[in-house]
């Protein structure tokens, strides 16, 4: 009995330290987070805590807010709902463009095509650069004067190109000028590139390494049965490697939820392409509404749990269990 409580014992001292650190590191600012968003306080020495229970949740999500002293209803320029709309957008254009071609540029890759060791090293190399440095150069193409506008100056199509973007923007009368992120139509879409040339390289490296991972004698057996590259790719290779492409999507979506750096590096006015995290970066160190930010945070930690739930349930068969 001894014995058995000493090896209980011996477990516990070495889980306790992962276990301080988990704590530590994620529930503890999880449940602070929580607690300081049904607070409204600045983050001033000695500044008081008054506790608001779900008002700046209720703030958050109300397109019109009343003034207190006038009573009149204004609209509230930090709703929250246009902000996840966005990043639910970003996440749609990632899981149904970025995935798929980088799941086709793997497919590929992994036929021993010549030079595939510096097709890999080509398309992972944006991984491995500062996302500020992305942005400083994404900004350069998209400026008026930039690469994008001169390369359809110089294809004979920029007016074509101009006068199209001007009938589709809506948000002001003024007519596109070429500033591609200067716009709410299209500040969205012009992020979005740079984020399909970072990443891409980073699915297609997951997944290119769960195809080699196949077993060669699948791959032999299909082929003696006659099947063709595309029935091989659909049949075989695809459904085995269905939990990378289950965490590729979790990354995707969870990681547009997230995005910050790019946006704000790219954006003179995040405003106009507004994510949860950049209004959340205002509202606490430039509006220094912590309550606020902090309630941002508790609604993206939640939706990154309930997304990747729901991507691990969707991906599930007959008698998984889910991760």
């Amino acid at each position: 009995m001894k014995r058995k409580f000493t090896y209980r014992l011996s477990i516990f001292a070495f889980l306790l330290p992962a276990l301080i650190l988990f704590v530590g590191i994620l529930i503890a600012p999880i449940i602070m987070s929580v607690i300081y968003s049904m607070n409204d306080f600045k983050a001033i020495s000695g500044a008081d805590m008054n506790y608001v229970g779900l008002k700046n949740y209720v703030e958050l999500f109300s397109k019109e807010l009343i003034n207190a002293t006038t009573g009149k209803p204004y609209t509230n320029v930090n709703y929250m709902g246009d902000a996840l709309l966005n990043a639910l957008l970003l996440g749609a254009l990632s899981v149904f463009i970025q995935l798929p071609l980088a799941l086709i540029i793997a497919l590929k890759l992994s036929k021993g095509i010549r030079g595939e060791r510096a097709y890999l090293s080509i398309f992972f190399m944006p991984v491995l650069i500062s996302t500020v440095i992305i942005g400083q150069l994404w900004m350069n193409i998209y400026e008026p004067e930039g690469l994008l506008n001169s390369l359809l100056d110089s294809l004979g199509v920029k007016n074509q190109v101009f006068s199209w973007v001007t009938a589709q923007i809506h948000s002001t009368k003024m007519p596109f000028k070429g500033a591609w992120t200067g716009y709410k139509e299209t500040a969205l879409i012009a992020a979005f590139i740079p984020i399909l040339w970072q990443y891409v390289g980073y699915h297609m490296l997951l997944m290119y390494a769960g195809i080699k991972g196949v077993p060669a004698d699948l791959l032999e057996a299909a082929q003696l049965d006659g099947c063709t590259e595309g029935q091989v790719n659909r049949k075989i290779v695809i459904p085995y490697i269905k939990p990378i492409l289950r965490v590729c999507v979790v990354f995707a979506v969870t990681g547009s939820l997230k995005s910050f750096d790019l946006i704000y590096t790219l954006m003179k006015d995040t405003r106009r392409a507004e994510l949860p995290s950049t209004l959340m970066y205002k509202l606490t160190f430039l509006n220094n509404r912590y309550g606020l930010g902090s309630a941002i945070a508790v609604v993206l930690i939640v939706m990154c749990f309930a997304f990747a739930l729901l991507i691990s349930l969707a991906f599930k068969d007959k008698g998984d269990k889910v991760a």
